[in-house]
């Protein structure tokens, strides 16, 4: 009987943290998910790469990858298209799993582990700022501006490793 009791108490305070929203929260916190693309357009020694200039904080005004979190429901490879979508107007086929970023202090707002994509654009890659990018731009990869977040990193390695 003791133990249908505590049952009980068990089954009451989970359902309190459902109504409540806190479900989940009270055993681990756990990072966030997010896709960062890697657009490359040009061959030979004209390679540009498509960047976005952060409308928000953190990093406002800075230039980034494009990318965000995942949404419930969307795979990473669905996330990653739609931000790069959303956030330049460009359409982009998926090359190659690029990389995984996953240092606990990449991200000022907390845990965020990301998984890199290479792409290549569809048709002309016309860029425009969108959704909470203020400006998105082709960049020689030569020539790239300070970037946010780790992504000079996440560039460097992949240039090393010969995947840009």
């Amino acid at each position: 009987m003791e133990n249908y009791r505590k049952t009980v108490d068990h089954i009451e305070e989970l359902s309190k943290e459902i109504l409540k929203g806190d479900v989940g929260s009270r055993h681990h916190d756990s990072p966030s998910i997010a896709v960062d693309g890697v657009v490359l357009r040009g061959s030979g020694d004209i390679r540009e790469i498509l960047l976005v200039e952060r409308g928000r904080d953190p990093f406002k005004g800075i230039w980034a990858l494009p990318g965000g979190f995942i949404e419930k429901g969307e795979t990473a490879e669905e996330a990653v298209l739609r931000e790069i979508r959303e956030e330049t107007g460009v359409d982009c086929e998926i090359k190659t799993l690029a990389s995984v970023a996953s240092k606990p202090d990449r991200d000022p707002r907390g845990h965020t582990i990301s998984i890199i994509y290479f792409l290549e654009p569809k048709g002309d890659g016309k860029p425009r700022g969108g959704d909470d990018a203020s400006d998105a731009r082709w960049f020689e990869l030569d020539g790239l501006p300070h970037l946010a977040f780790d992504h000079e990193d996440i560039l460097k390695d992949l240039k090393r490793r010969s995947i840009i």
